[in-house]
Protein backbone atom coordinates (compact mmCIF):
# COMPACT_ATOMS: atom_id res chain seq x y z
CA UNK A 1 0.00 0.00 0.00
CA UNK A 2 2.78 2.36 0.98
CA UNK A 3 4.16 1.92 -2.40
CA UNK A 4 1.29 3.00 -4.74
CA UNK A 5 0.49 6.03 -2.75
CA UNK A 6 4.30 7.38 -3.56
CA UNK A 7 3.61 6.82 -6.66
CA UNK A 8 0.31 8.70 -7.47
CA UNK A 9 2.35 11.93 -6.76
CA UNK A 10 5.64 11.12 -8.77
CA UNK A 11 3.53 10.64 -11.69
CA UNK A 12 1.67 13.75 -11.08
CA UNK A 13 5.44 15.26 -10.84
CA UNK A 14 6.42 14.05 -14.10
CA UNK A 15 3.50 14.18 -16.18
CA UNK A 16 4.02 18.47 -15.35
CA UNK A 17 7.18 17.93 -15.85
CA UNK A 18 6.51 16.83 -19.26
CA UNK A 19 3.82 19.45 -19.93
CA UNK A 20 6.03 22.41 -18.82
CA UNK A 21 8.14 24.32 -21.12
CA UNK A 22 11.60 23.50 -21.90
CA UNK A 23 14.25 25.94 -20.68
CA UNK A 24 14.86 27.28 -23.33
CA UNK A 25 11.64 28.49 -24.14
CA UNK A 26 11.42 30.90 -20.98
CA UNK A 27 14.92 32.37 -21.91
CA UNK A 28 16.13 34.78 -24.25
CA UNK A 29 19.35 35.90 -25.10
CA UNK A 30 20.26 39.10 -25.27
CA UNK A 31 23.08 41.45 -26.58
CA UNK A 32 24.80 43.64 -24.16
CA UNK A 33 27.31 46.62 -24.94
CA UNK A 34 30.77 46.05 -23.09
CA UNK A 35 32.57 48.81 -21.16
CA UNK A 36 35.25 48.42 -24.00
CA UNK A 37 32.95 48.91 -26.38
CA UNK A 38 31.33 51.86 -25.25
CA UNK A 39 35.11 53.45 -24.12
CA UNK A 40 35.50 52.63 -27.93
CA UNK A 41 32.62 54.64 -29.39
CA UNK A 42 33.17 57.77 -26.91
CA UNK A 43 36.74 57.36 -28.81
CA UNK A 44 35.46 57.16 -31.78
CA UNK A 45 32.84 60.22 -30.77
CA UNK A 46 35.76 62.17 -29.63
CA UNK A 47 38.07 61.98 -32.68
CA UNK A 48 35.16 62.81 -34.89
CA UNK A 49 34.40 66.05 -32.64
CA UNK A 50 38.20 67.07 -33.00
CA UNK A 51 38.32 66.70 -36.97
CA UNK A 52 35.25 68.57 -36.98
CA UNK A 53 36.35 71.62 -34.23
CA UNK A 54 33.88 70.49 -31.59
CA UNK A 55 33.62 70.42 -27.96
CA UNK A 56 31.04 67.87 -27.08
CA UNK A 57 30.35 65.42 -24.10
CA UNK A 58 29.07 62.16 -24.52
CA UNK A 59 27.23 59.15 -22.68
CA UNK A 60 26.53 55.69 -23.62
CA UNK A 61 23.50 53.64 -22.21
CA UNK A 62 23.03 49.69 -22.05
CA UNK A 63 19.93 48.20 -23.21
CA UNK A 64 18.44 48.57 -19.34
CA UNK A 65 19.44 52.42 -19.52
CA UNK A 66 22.54 51.71 -17.07
CA UNK A 67 25.36 54.27 -17.92
CA UNK A 68 28.05 52.34 -19.48
CA UNK A 69 30.10 55.10 -20.56
CA UNK A 70 30.35 59.20 -20.25
CA UNK A 71 32.89 61.68 -21.08
CA UNK A 72 33.08 65.44 -21.60
CA UNK A 73 35.69 66.76 -23.79
CA UNK A 74 38.09 69.46 -22.18
CA UNK A 75 36.14 72.70 -22.57
CA UNK A 76 32.43 71.12 -22.39
CA UNK A 77 30.11 73.22 -20.68
CA UNK A 78 28.97 72.69 -17.04
CA UNK A 79 25.46 70.97 -17.90
CA UNK A 80 27.12 68.88 -21.00
CA UNK A 81 27.35 65.95 -19.36
CA UNK A 82 23.60 65.98 -18.07
CA UNK A 83 22.34 66.68 -21.23
CA UNK A 84 24.27 64.13 -22.99
CA UNK A 85 22.60 61.67 -20.33
CA UNK A 86 19.18 62.86 -20.77
CA UNK A 87 19.40 62.70 -24.55
CA UNK A 88 20.34 59.25 -24.40
CA UNK A 89 17.24 58.12 -22.14
CA UNK A 90 15.18 59.40 -24.87
CA UNK A 91 16.30 57.98 -27.64
CA UNK A 92 16.71 54.52 -25.46
CA UNK A 93 13.13 55.21 -24.43
CA UNK A 94 11.70 55.95 -27.53
CA UNK A 95 13.72 53.54 -29.86
CA UNK A 96 14.54 56.13 -32.28
CA UNK A 97 16.72 59.09 -32.58
CA UNK A 98 16.24 62.00 -30.27
CA UNK A 99 15.52 64.21 -33.65
CA UNK A 100 12.96 62.31 -34.61
CA UNK A 101 10.95 62.69 -31.52
CA UNK A 102 11.63 66.03 -31.52
CA UNK A 103 9.80 66.69 -34.71
CA UNK A 104 6.54 64.26 -33.34
CA UNK A 105 6.86 66.86 -30.20
CA UNK A 106 7.03 69.86 -32.17
CA UNK A 107 4.03 68.69 -34.34
CA UNK A 108 2.01 67.62 -32.11
CA UNK A 109 1.65 64.21 -32.85
CA UNK A 110 2.80 62.66 -29.56
CA UNK A 111 3.18 65.03 -26.50
CA UNK A 112 4.10 62.14 -23.76
CA UNK A 113 7.88 62.78 -23.77
CA UNK A 114 6.96 66.54 -22.73
CA UNK A 115 5.67 64.96 -19.66
CA UNK A 116 7.22 61.62 -19.09
CA UNK A 117 10.66 64.14 -18.54
CA UNK A 118 12.16 62.91 -21.69
CA UNK A 119 14.74 65.61 -23.36
CA UNK A 120 13.77 64.95 -26.78
CA UNK A 121 16.07 66.81 -28.43
CA UNK A 122 18.15 65.84 -31.19
CA UNK A 123 21.83 64.26 -30.26
CA UNK A 124 21.21 61.06 -29.45
CA UNK A 125 20.78 57.53 -30.87
CA UNK A 126 19.49 53.78 -30.44
CA UNK A 127 22.78 51.73 -30.49
CA UNK A 128 21.25 48.92 -33.00
CA UNK A 129 22.83 45.36 -33.88
CA UNK A 130 21.93 43.03 -35.53
CA UNK A 131 17.87 44.26 -34.86
CA UNK A 132 18.52 44.78 -31.45
CA UNK A 133 18.59 47.86 -29.52
CA UNK A 134 21.48 47.35 -27.30
CA UNK A 135 22.13 50.52 -26.00
CA UNK A 136 21.63 53.92 -26.77
CA UNK A 137 24.63 56.75 -27.24
CA UNK A 138 24.04 60.85 -25.96
CA UNK A 139 25.67 63.89 -27.51
CA UNK A 140 25.53 67.66 -25.79
CA UNK A 141 26.43 69.90 -28.75
CA UNK A 142 25.97 70.81 -32.64
CA UNK A 143 25.96 67.54 -34.75
CA UNK A 144 25.55 65.16 -31.95
CA UNK A 145 23.67 62.54 -33.67
CA UNK A 146 26.43 62.80 -36.72
CA UNK A 147 28.82 62.58 -34.38
CA UNK A 148 27.20 59.66 -32.18
CA UNK A 149 26.20 57.76 -35.42
CA UNK A 150 30.17 58.16 -36.41
CA UNK A 151 30.61 56.52 -33.35
CA UNK A 152 28.35 53.07 -34.23
CA UNK A 153 29.66 53.28 -37.68
CA UNK A 154 33.43 52.72 -36.24
CA UNK A 155 32.82 50.35 -33.39
CA UNK A 156 30.09 48.37 -34.52
CA UNK A 157 29.83 48.51 -38.92
CA UNK A 158 33.33 47.67 -39.64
Amino acid sequence: MPVRSCLIPLTAVFAMALAAPAPAQMIREQKVITSAGARAMVEACTSWAEKNRMVLAMSVLDWAGNLVESHAMEGAGANSIDTALLKAKSALRWRRPTSEMNQVVRSGQNLAPTFMHDFPQPGALPIMVDGDMIGAMGVSGADGEKCAQAAIDAVFKK
